[in-house]
């Protein structure tokens, strides 16, 4: 039985020429992308408007402040991402259906997250440059993130291993629950250990905000941002493993039919036939004939 959509045309090795019907390219855009994606552009464009002009200077860090703008979004998004990738792996775990489309929501999730958190580790190392004198500390807060990107490194690693989708899919999904267990430890390092890394100045346990209304509003118009280019980037690439899948498919397709065509190739091919001992007798016989005459 084939595992390739017959609606689908084009040349099998190459993603870019996966088409419909009626010939036209198959991409990863639709409406609903793209709506996403003017929304991001505008988000983006906020989040600049105020992280560098209108917030102002904060009266300890200075303008360093501003680095916080793109460091404390991308990391509660990373959190958001892997708490994603979880769920999404325990819907295909424990679900009666096994869809594969949880497993790509899983690592699709996975791989921007991951994204999310090295621009969390880089943008955290310049601020530290600037307040703490050193791009890098031995501190419990960036042990632990450093951690959980190596973890989900891993988790990424794994899913490039062999096998089958469903085998890629069951092995993944319970990485994929066991490492979103690492957050909390993330979270609430600054408290369980002796930490430069400053407490939580909104996500904090007593519920007190302490940052200036204008430098909260922008910090929020942060998350929304990159809330929104993490909506963009996972609808864009679940469609591309997708399509990704699809082609594996069909070169195992491919695979098999030219080991059937191979099979056939070498059969042998019948023989003449032969005539039998009745008439070879007779043919004998009318040769010798023709002997005594001559």
């Amino acid at each position: 039985m084939t595992t390739t959509d017959p609606t689908i045309t084009g040349d099998p090795t190459d993603p870019a020429d996966v088409r419909s019907p009626d010939g036209s390219s198959t991409g990863t855009g639709t409406r609903a992308t793209r709506i996403v994606g003017i929304a991001t552009v505008i988000a983006m464009g906020w989040l600049v408007a105020f992280g560098l002009g209108f917030s102002p200077e904060d009266r300890d860090q200075r303008e360093s402040v501003r680095l916080l703008y793109v460091h404390v979004p991308t990391i509660w998004i990373a959190y958001l991402a892997f708490i994603v990738t979880a769920i999404s792996s325990g819907m295909y775990f424990f679900g009666k259906k096994k869809s594969l489309g949880w497993d790509r929501l899983a690592g699709a999730s996975a791989e921007i997250g991951t994204v999310f958190v090295a621009v969390t580790l880089v943008i955290g190392a310049m601020w530290g440059r600037l307040t703490w004198g050193v791009f890098w500390q031995w501190d419990a807060r960036l042990t632990t993130t450093a951690l959980l990107f190596v973890t989900y490194i891993g988790y990424l690693a794994v899913r490039r291993l062999g096998g089958t989708h469903e085998q890629r899919a069951r092995r993944s999904a319970v990485i994929g629950m066991i490492a979103v267990l690492e957050i909390p430890l993330v979270h609430w390092s600054v408290r369980l250990w002796r930490s430069l890394h400053q407490d939580a100045s909104v996500l904090d346990a007593d519920g007190d905000v302490t940052m200036d209304g204008l430098m909260l509003f922008s910090l929020f118009v942060g998350v929304i941002a990159f809330s929104l280019l993490y909506l963009w980037l996972v609808m864009h690439r679940t469609r591309v493993m997708a399509m990704e899948d699809l082609l594996d498919d069909r070169g195992l397709d491919a695979a098999l039919a030219a080991r059937r065509d191979e099979a056939r190739s070498g059969e042998p091919e019948p023989d003449e036939p032969q005539p039998d001992a009745a008439h070879r007798a007779t043919s004998d016989e009318t040769a010798d004939e023709q002997e005594g005459v001559s």
